[in-house]
């Protein structure tokens, strides 16, 4: 065998250290990967978790006196007597579950303070046999917001006064929100990943939703980047709400350790839904349901979800400055009654709106 050049030896011995590099890049990549892995809920864990659930059935609660999520959780709006009072509405028709809406300025101004808010509403909802899903980022309804007062609702419009989380600062200046809101989903993750009050952690609802599509996504990924850093041990998810974004669709049934969704279709609609979704091998829980005008009823859609095991959390339970019980897209400017109500259960007093709905609940719920 001939002796090797020096140059020869050079480029073999570039060629080699080239190798090595790829395959400790290689290796080190599989090792993140099954670290990333070790904190998703493999099918199994997902489905002995839901197994040790009662039938989760419940709405999605504001009190009547917020008409946003800051109105909800800013000190000074903070109404723990009226979210007494309705979570006790809830539990007298057998609801055990509520999912409730957070927001980032609410924290940024006083993560303290909004901590210990969140730990007093957690107090009540629990002496009420009631456990919470909450919501981190939302895609839904105005865009802009500020902290302090909130305005007055508009008459007769559907959740005038809602506004989404982080909304426009995603698209204005992202790079200095990211840092603020990547230390916001952590610290609440990490101040309640043990707490046994919390059902599941909704990261993103309606991602791609008010136009935005995939634009979405990056934030979707991130947030769901950060809690797996965190590894609560409640389940994360997000919901599916429209396959028409196919990406965000897609994301969601790989990353979710409980597939959530929405719809607001009739019983035909929502049962094939269902039996899509039900190929994830997974827990399923509807998120958003029951919209009166649309056939999507307590009546035809509540029985559907228990006959299929599935949780069943409708929107709205107590009319109030939400004013959701006007339709998405059919205000009454003048603020009259509708003919039928678009979501909600019970008038402020705590009068049914249908006590026919009331004893259907009751007689699935057990109450």
């Amino acid at each position: 065998m001939h002796e090797l050049s020096q140059d020869n030896r050079i480029n073999l011995y570039s060629c080699g250290m080239k190798i090595i590099a790829r395959l400790l890049f290689m290796f080190c990549s599989l090792l993140l990967m099954n670290a990333t892995a070790q904190t998703e809920w493999n099918p199994e864990k997902a489905n002995n978790w839901y197994a040790q659930q009662a039938w989760l059935r419940g709405c999605n609660f504001i009190p009547s006196t917020a008409v946003n999520q800051l109105e909800m959780w800013q000190q000074e709006s903070f109404d723990t007597a009226t979210i007494d009072r309705e979570l006790g509405y809830a539990e007298s028709i057998g609801f055990n579950c509520v999912r409730v809406f957070l927001h980032h300025a609410a924290w940024q101004v006083d993560s303290a303070g909004f901590k210990n808010r969140v730990n007093r509403y957690l107090a009540i909802a629990q002496r009420h046999g009631i456990k919470t899903m909450f919501v981190f980022f939302d895609d839904c309804w105005n865009a802009g917001y500020q902290t302090g007062q909130q305005p007055a609702p508009k008459p007769g419009v559907h959740n005038s006064g809602w506004v989404r989380d982080p909304g426009k600062l995603l698209y204005q200046n992202r790079e200095a929100l990211y840092p603020v809101i990547e230390n916001y989903v952590k610290d609440m993750l990490t101040t309640f990943k043990n707490d046994e009050r919390i059902l599941l952690w909704d990261l993103y609802n309606e991602p791609g939703n008010s136009g935005n599509g995939a634009r979405s996504l990056p934030l979707l990924k991130k947030v769901f980047g950060w809690a797996r850093e965190v590894n609560p041990s409640q389940p994360v998810s997000a919901g599916v709400w429209l396959s028409l974004f196919s990406r965000l669709y897609s994301f969601h049934l790989h990353h979710s350790d409980i597939i959530t969704y929405h719809n607001y279709g009739n019983r035909k609609i929502h049962a094939a839904v269902i039996k899509k979704l039900k190929k994830q091998h997974r827990p399923l829980i509807c998120t958003e349901y029951m919209a009166r005008t649309l056939n999507s009823t307590f009546f035809n859609i509540m029985p559907l979800l228990k006959e299929e095991n599935v949780g069943a959390i409708n929107w709205g339970l107590v009319d109030g400055k939400t004013n959701t019980k006007y339709a998405w897209a059919a205000p009454m400017p003048g603020g009259g009654e509708p003919k039928v109500w678009f979501h909600e259960i019970f008038h402020a007093d705590g009068t049914p709106y249908n006590m026919q709905e009331i004893q259907l609940i009751r007689s699935l719920t057990g109450k």
